[in-house]
């Protein structure tokens, strides 16, 4: 993983790697800083197979320390930006780190976790005369590493925490070999990143997105990475415009947040093409940004355990709107029955089941938890825990979690499927569909609005717009209309905390505005 860095960095050492800010810097330089921090961490003690936990924003430094541990033969940890102490705490309990690298915005949390878990601080950013020692200080007074460790290519190479829907976040191992896969996978066949791509940075680097879709896959071709440590769509907008950027990749809210902004600019970047995943993309969101910015959007699907990528719509080909293309490479994708826990019973083109994935993109299991490997890899194959279908053709359409699959009277609700028929009200800018447990129903079918700019909704409207368009079993007996929908800081929408806030047991006040409930 490290060559990822280095080897470009020897080629092309006064090309451009990272603009934040006023700042560039090029690969040789950047590569030179990395040797310095690994030298340092190296002083540490760190060497293969240490476990290095890192929360850094998306800034420079990420680079550094990311690829320094790894340069090492070290195992990367990084941390998710929103935990809390005692969340941090856990990641560092259970991946069994021996360091944490700690940015500055991040002492608040970041240190009480350390100091629980009993970890050591080393930090970046942090101003001069912070009490906490400063890795570039050390970087400073170390001896730069002369190039990056040998490592086996099955060891591990990064340790990234699952969003943790039910229970705690687990631990999912992933090797160098499935990460750099991914890589060479996405520039030989599916995607078209040049050297002279300049890539929207704004995904957050500590998921398993932004890691490989932008950071691994843009200094693997050389390609410049503008970086945006928060994402707001103005500002990235005015950030793409003035850098030029040819390539937007991000999730759903984040390509709502610029087709927004761009209604409000008179300009927009020079993109060639937008890559989306993380979450399903509505078709009417895909067609406003193609509208907007004259740029194919390209979806694609994956999962923390599978390196992520799994299949895409690939670039150079026609894509298919409301699904995810076709398997990678190398990649099996297959839709098994759904129900059978402990086999795989794979079932016909077309029908739908569970998806089940094997391939070189497979992660290495979840650390320390034999039992939840064993019910997530089965036969062989991986299991998603997303229904969809898989047609003669090969391509692949996520219809909707199994656990957001809603039974209303007996019959299956596919939330994704009611979406989509809401976001083509023009009022609409967002929706969230999701089940809340009803003692007549077994679930009540509940829907979570927000208007787009400028406009207002009703839910009585909402109601019948939905109602004269999907079955009767389908539509939503209850709208809330909001402000804004949860969503974590990779943008995914959170619909627990839906649910939580709208069950008979919960807390169901929280609404902005009256519920429209219906037989």
């Amino acid at each position: 993983m490290a060559a990822i860095l280095a080897e470009t960095a020897r080629r092309t050492p006064d090309r451009t790697a990272l603009i934040s800010g006023d700042q560039s810097i090029a690969y040789g330089p950047l590569w030179d800083q990395t040797r310095s921090y690994a030298g340092a961490l190296a002083d540490r003690g760190v060497g293969p197979g240490t476990r290095v936990a890192m929360l850094v924003p998306n800034v420079p430094d990420f680079a550094r320390v990311y690829y320094a541990v790894l340069s090492l033969g070290a195992v990367v940890v990084p941390v998710h930006l929103l935990f809390k102490a005692g969340e941090i705490e856990h990641v560092l309990r259970d991946s069994g780190a021996s360091l944490l690298v700690l940015a500055a915005p991040a002492l608040g949390e970041g240190l009480p976790a350390a100091a629980a878990a009993g970890v050591p601080v080393v930090t970046v950013l942090a101003p001069d005369g912070a009490p906490v020692a400063r890795l570039e200080d050390e970087a400073r007074t170390s001896t730069p590493i002369r190039t990056y460790a040998s490592v086996n290519p099955l060891a591990p190479a990064t340790i990234l925490y699952t969003s943790g829907t039910t229970g705690r976040p687990k631990g999912a191992v992933s090797s160098h070999l499935a990460l750099v896969e991914q890589v060479h996978v996405a520039l030989i066949d599916s995607g078209d990143v040049q050297p002279d791509d300049v890539i929207f940075g704004g995904l957050p680097f500590f998921h398993t997105f932004g890691q490989s879709s932008v950071l691994n896959i843009g200094f693997r071709r050389g390609a410049t990475v503008l970086l945006l440590p928060r994402f707001d769509p103005d500002e990235a907008l005015a950030l793409m415009v003035r850098h030029g950027a040819t390539i937007f990749t991000a999730v759903p809210t984040m390509f709502l947040g610029v087709v927004q902004a761009a209604a409000r600019s008179n300009e927009t970047p020079p993109l060639r093409y937008a890559v989306s995943g993380g979450a399903a993309l509505p078709v009417p969101l895909l067609e406003a940004f193609e509208k907007a910015f004259g740029a194919s959007v390209h979806e694609g699907y994956g999962l923390t355990e599978t390196s992520p990528t799994v299949s895409f719509n690939y670039v150079g080909e026609p894509t298919r709107p409301g699904t995810v293309g076709r398997a990678l490479w190398g990649v099996d994708v297959e839709v098994a029955d759904p129900v059978l826990e402990g086999e795989i019973k794979l079932v016909d083109a077309g029908q739908l089941g569970e998806l089940v994935v094997r391939g070189h993109n497979l992660f290495k299991g979840y650390l320390g938890n034999p039992e939840a490997t064993a019910s997530a890899v089965v036969d062989g194959w991986f299991r998603t825990g997303d229904l969809g279908t898989k047609d003669e053709d090969g391509v692949i359409t996520v219809v909707d979690r199994k656990k957001d699959m809603i039974v209303r009277n007996g019959y299956n609700v596919y939330p994704r499927e009611v979406e989509d028929v809401i976001l083509r009200h023009p009022a609409v800018a967002q929706v969230a569909v999701f089940g809340v447990p009803d003692p007549v129903h077994g679930q009540e079918v509940h829907a979570a609005v927000v208007a787009a700019p400028g406009q207002s909704l009703n839910g009585e409207e909402i109601l019948a717009f939905t109602r004269e368009r999907i079955a009767a079993y389908k539509y939503p007996r209850v709208v809330h209309v909001r402000q804004t929908l949860p969503t974590g800081a990779s943008g995914k929408l959170l619909k627990r905390e839906l649910v939580a806030e709208h069950a008979p047991a919960g807390n169901a006040s929280g609404a902005t505005s009256p519920e429209f409930p219906r037989p």
